[in-house]
């Protein structure tokens, strides 16, 4: 492993304990809620936060005792702080020039990265003639100027609008593809970390809750605030074969267990009926509209009950059921639309 880190920040009303590998030219992104510990655990990678216990060992080489500027650490802020009174080429030149590198030297590498990055032609701007776009990508030349073997990028496209954003993600997925060393990448944004990492580190309360490649964990959820990011209903239950029982309600799944199990489906897969419908289908339930909103194309109505649960559906089934907060209705998902997993 290029990383293998393990970090403790302890403070009064929080402590962070996160342990990670990240191997070479491998990006891992940290996702989780506000307040979980993700800043917290890259401020202490970049020796910006001191460390209450744990060890940072980098290419084989115990760093953690190092200050800040001595570690071969680049980062790209969120807000990216380039000096304002240095032009693109200069704040690239910025950190070789604090190495010690000659001053021509300097300009002749950070020339090479705005190349690299497609802003050969901004070398002479200052920051505020650059767009969102432009200032995240001097950003991220000004970090591979020093010739870092950790990279660390804190919400790197949180600042940028959405269009903006979709041409600079598959930008920096290029770069990042071009990196030898170990990146971690922290974001709020489920797409970004799909695109962008090659694996995921969910935090939740300082410590990790859940790891793996970005199909494992979008397909098994392990905590609410993953299946919400990744658009799931998700339940904890005890299976036997091929139902599992959540709370009042036994579910048919398309899975056999035995034991402790989640059982998730998504909100497109749940059918609303004014009335009970005819025959006996399973993962039937009574609930109550809690509320209804409108979700991209659809609508997303919000279900209370036995259980809470979401349903995605389209306007014109709200419309022919004449859907309102406050009605109660009949909910059901099919056997082979519900999965089953070992808790």
């Amino acid at each position: 492993m290029t990383l293998n880190a393990r970090l403790t920040v302890a403070r009064p009303a929080f402590t962070l304990d996160v342990a990670l590998e990240v191997a070479p030219g491998e990006v891992v992104a940290l996702l989780g809620p506000n307040g979980a510990g993700k800043t917290t655990a890259l401020r202490a990678l970049a020796g910006l936060t001191a460390m209450s216990g744990g060890e940072i060992v980098l290419d084989g080489l115990p760093i953690h005792a190092l200050a800040a500027e001595e570690r071969p650490i680049g980062m790209v802020f969120q807000d990216y702080l380039l000096f304002p009174h240095l032009s693109a080429l200069d704040n690239v030149a910025f950190g070789p020039r604090c190495q010690g590198v000659p001053k021509a030297e300097a300009r002749r590498v950070a020339a090479a990265l705005l190349e690299r990055v497609g802003l050969a032609d901004r070398a002479a701007a200052r920051p505020r003639q650059l767009s969102g776009g432009q200032a995240q990508r001097v950003a991220l030349a000004r970090a591979l100027a020093v010739r870092p073997r950790l990279l660390l990028l804190d919400e790197p496209l949180a600042a940028l609008d959405a269009h903006t954003r979709l041409e600079i993600r598959s930008h920096l997925r290029r770069h990042l593809a071009d990196f030898d060393g170990a990146t971690v990448l922290v974001t709020h944004d489920p797409l970004d970390a799909m695109v962008l990492a090659d694996r995921l580190i969910v935090i939740e309360h300082g410590a990790v809750v859940q790891q793996g490649v970005p199909t494992e964990v979008t397909r098994r959820p392990r905590t609410d605030y993953v299946a919400r990011l990744v658009g799931l209903n998700l339940y904890r239950g005890l299976a036997d074969g091929a139902r599992v029982k959540v709370g009042e309600l036994l579910f048919s799944a398309s899975e056999h267990l035995s034991g402790p199990a989640f059982v998730a489906f998504p909100p497109a897969a749940l059918a609303l009926y004014r009335s009970r419908p005819d025959g006996s289908p399973r993962n039937l339930w009574q609930a109550r509209i809690e509320g209804i909103e409108r979700h991209g194309d659809n609508v997303r109505v919000h279900l209370d009950g036995p259980i809470a649960a979401f349903a995605d559906i389209t306007p014109a089934a709200v419309a022919e059921l004449d859907l309102a907060p406050g009605l109660e209705v009949w909910a059901s998902v099919k056997a082979t639309e519900t999965h089953a997993y070992p808790a």
